[in-house]
């Protein structure tokens, strides 16, 4: 299984328009943090997409996707959102499906109206099949749990997901996961047993300040920690801290609590995992 991080940014992005602080500025290019959005790429070939946000043609066309199996959305907010026009050329004979909560469906028939019409003459429309989900779905020899997590008040999905590794020997298969997390606020402890011990752990950290919709860096790292992931990524940052000062914040989590088993960082546009 390969992911590639497509966008470690909050909802403004980064640069944010109007903006001259240091972050902002930076020459360095992983401060430059397009919309939250992850590729998942298996073994045999299977492609999906977690989140399509404002970003999506420039993130696809940067990680050279050339098809969609699938695409699963953690919420229907614009920033996770707004780009799943661009799935058009990805798949134009089979409808790709969509996999959200309820209240997401119906916030992307709202918003994407058009695509549910019969009437739109002229121009082209994404295909797409809305699914909403309550177990695990398979893509492939890709497996994807949906994680019931709280964004404030708001109900929404992170995302596991396992593959067997091959074995042309027949023994049995280690199963590498990795898990996504963003937006979150809080994880309901129903659904740390979805999460289990995965490999990798993609999570939101905002910043430093508390936030009341987003975990702020030392939540996200203490989370990662009851977690016990071996691999832990901020993503979905804003602009108060460059990339640099960010690695030391994570490092200085570490070396306080004595912690030499796993690694925190943060994620960046573009990483390959």
């Amino acid at each position: 299984m390969k992911l590639i991080i497509l966008g470690s940014g909050t909802s403004n992005g980064i640069p944010v328009l109007g903006c001259g602080c240091a972050v902002c500025g930076s020459l360095d290019s992983k401060d430059k943090r397009t919309r939250a959005s992850v590729y998942v790429e298996g073994l045999s070939g299977e492609a999906a997409v977690i989140d399509t946000g404002p970003e999506f043609r420039l993130q696809a066309l940067g990680a050279g996707i050339k098809k969609l199996d699938a695409v699963f959305l953690t919420h229907a907010h614009a920033d996770h959102l707004h780009g799943l026009d661009d799935v058009r050329p990805l798949n134009r004979t089979t409808p790709i499906p969509i996999y959200c909560n309820h209240l997401t469906i119906e916030e992307l028939k709202e918003r994407f109206s058009y695509v549910f019409k019969t009437t739109q003459r002229g121009g082209d429309k994404p295909r797409i099949l809305p699914m909403e989900i309550s177990a695990p779905v398979k893509i492939g020899n890709l497996n994807f749990t949906p994680i019931p997590v709280k964004h404030g008040a708001l109900d929404i999905l992170g995302w596991r997901m396992d593959e067997a590794e091959n074995n042309p020997a027949g023994k049995d298969a280690k199963t590498r996961t990795a898990v996504y997390i963003t937006d979150a606020s809080a994880i309901p402890k129903t659904s740390l047993p979805l999460i289990g011990r995965p490999e990798i752990l993609i999570i939101n950290g905002l910043r430093t300040r508390p936030h009341e919709t987003h975990f702020n860096f030392e939540q996200a790292l203490h989370t990662a920690l009851e977690i016990q992931a071996k691999r832990v990524f901020l993503t979905h940052i804003c602009h108060d801290y460059s990339h640099k000062q960010i690695e030391d914040i994570c490092k200085d989590f570490m070396r306080e609590r004595k912690i030499n088993n796993i690694t925190m960082e943060p994620a960046w546009d573009g990483l390959t995992l």
